[in-house]
Parts: structure tokens; sequence; C-alpha cells
């Protein structure tokens, strides 16, 4: 019985075919949910023989589902999620053969790209930039748009995969319990809320505002965006009604629509947020595997469940 409630509680707001058209739902569906905190996981179909080994004679279509820990809410019209935990697999036996992250990235519609810091030795310190395609002639259905910083211990691309279908579901059950400014004032909900909660064992997602403003390039305008993680362990000073979270890890990608890796553009960060609006970052780059510290002010939502 547990199981097929949990199951209940994913809902698909969005289904688009092998050309990235929409066939169910509505993008504006999947938006709202995300705005209130909502968890996505992403569905989709592929031929082994074309997606995983290409001389393989097993045609046998395989379904996939994706956890996109970090979610993006851009400009309140475009969204995507990033997977933060995944090593690379080689279906069907265990791990891929360079130990790394994983760090894939889908929008709204259908485009894809990744992220690759290599996690197996001392970084190699390549050239950044663009880099030349890479050949994809055996993978027909993988359409690579750019690629770039190949030979440094981070490259990434952008790309679109013919898979048979993508389908976004969403968890939809996190409750908005303290939305304040960057200051801590108050916007909706209260900190006795989360004394409330808090002695109630809830779970704890953060969606933060601005939090890649530091990304942009010289002279860019900021792009308002909205980044939603789940907290792990969380703290709460009971005297103050003071809840201190340190976050999951989150990819942080500069912001666009849509969403896309850059040379430079994206890095790897954990989070230590309070509800007084004060946010401490621990960020590797992804280059070089170096950690730096870094502490701002952020207007903030604290969801729970």
């Amino acid at each position: 019985m547990t199981t097929s409630h949990s199951a209940s509680l994913w809902h698909n707001v969005l289904t688009l075919d092998s050309q990235r058209r929409i066939i169910a739902g509505n993008p504006q569906l999947l938006r709202e949910a995300i705005s209130r905190g909502a968890d996505l996981r992403i569905y989709s179909e592929f031929r082994h023989n074309e997606h995983i080994d290409t001389v393989s004679t097993s045609d046998e279509l395989v379904q996939e589902t994706m956890d996109m820990r970090a979610t993006y809410l851009v400009d309140g019209r475009w969204c995507a999620g990033i997977t933060t935990l995944r090593q690379p697999v080689e279906l069907p036996e265990g791990f891929g053969p360079r130990p790394s992250l994983s760090l894939f990235l889908y929008n709204e519609d259908g485009g894809q790209a990744i992220a690759r810091p290599y996690l197996d030795g001392p970084p190699t310190a390549g050239k950044n930039g663009p880099s030349p395609p890479a050949d994809h002639s055996a993978m027909p259905k993988y359409h690579e748009a750019d690629r770039w910083d190949d030979g440094t211990n981070a490259p990434c691309s952008n790309f679109v995969y013919d898979f048979e279908t993508l389908r976004y579901f969403v968890r939809d059950d996190w409750r908005l319990v303290l939305h304040h400014r960057s200051n801590g004032d108050v916007i909706d909900g209260s900190r006795e809320r989360i004394a409330q909660e808090f002695s109630r064992g809830v779970e704890w997602k953060l969606g933060i505002r601005g939090l890649c403003d530091d990304l942009l390039l010289p002279g860019q305008s900021p792009l308002p965006h909205d980044v939603f993680i789940q907290a792990g362990s969380c703290y709460l000073y009971t005297r103050e009604a003071l809840l201190i979270a340190a976050s999951h890890p989150v990819a942080r990608v500069r912001p666009s629509i849509p969403l896309r890796y850059d040379s430079g553009a994206w890095d790897y960060s954990w989070l230590v947020a309070r509800t007084d609006g004060h946010v401490a970052r621990l960020t590797y780059n992804p280059y070089t595997l170096e950690p730096s510290r870094h502490f701002g002010h952020f207007e903030m939502q604290w969801f729970c469940r």
C-alpha cells in the first residue's frame, strides 16, 4: 500500500515526442509546479543498440527515469532540471570507464546538455574554449550543437538526442512555509510556522533567487532566476527561530534561455542557508577541483513536506 501511495504522488505534466513536439500536457504546468518547489523526474525511451552499444544486435526498448535534484525557473517563463549525484554508467554491466560526475541538464523543450568534471586523478590543465565537434556518426539520433573545454578536467557540451519520448513527471507536495527578502524581511509565511513544522521532523527544500548571478559575463544583465535544491542536515535555533539548512550539492549554471553549459559558465557547490537571508557557499572549481568559500544574502523560499 505504501508503494502504491508513493507512486501516485508523481504526475506527468508534459510529454514530448521523438522530435520534441508537445503531445500531452503543457510547459506552463511544469513551470508552475517547479515554482512551488516540485520535484522533477524525466522519463525517456531508447533502443539499446541506438544509444548504449551501437554495435550490439539488441534493439530492445529501454526505459529510463532520472531525478533532477536541482531545478531552475528562469525569468518565470522557462524551466530546466539537472542531475547532481550521478556517476556515468555503462549498461548493463555497471559504471563507465572514468569516474566523474554526469551533470545532465534537460530543458523544458527537450534540449539537453552534459558537464563532466572528472574525479579519477590530478586535474588535467587543458585549454578552455570551444572544441571541435565529436564524431557521432555511429549514433545518428545524437545531435551535438557545440562542445567546450575538451582536454580539461571539465568538458561539457549541448545536444539533443531523439528519444522515443520524453515525459516530465513532478511530485508537487511541498508546502511553502516562509518567503523572505535578502535581508530576512518576511514576504509570506512566518518563522513561527518554521518552528512548528521543524518539530514534526519534516523535509526541507530551498528556492533561492539570483544564486548564479556571479556567473554572468562582465556587462551581462542579470536574468531573474530561482534555483531549487533540497536540504540535508537542518538546525533550528529555538530562541531566535532561526533555521539553518545545509543543502544537497547543486550544479550552478549561468542563467539563460534555454539553460546551457558553456566554458566557465558553471560550477559545483554546497550551500548553508539561513532564514535571515544569509547563504554560505562552498564551491569546487570543476577545472581544478579547488574549493573556494563565498557569502551573500538572497531572497529565499522555504518549503517543507
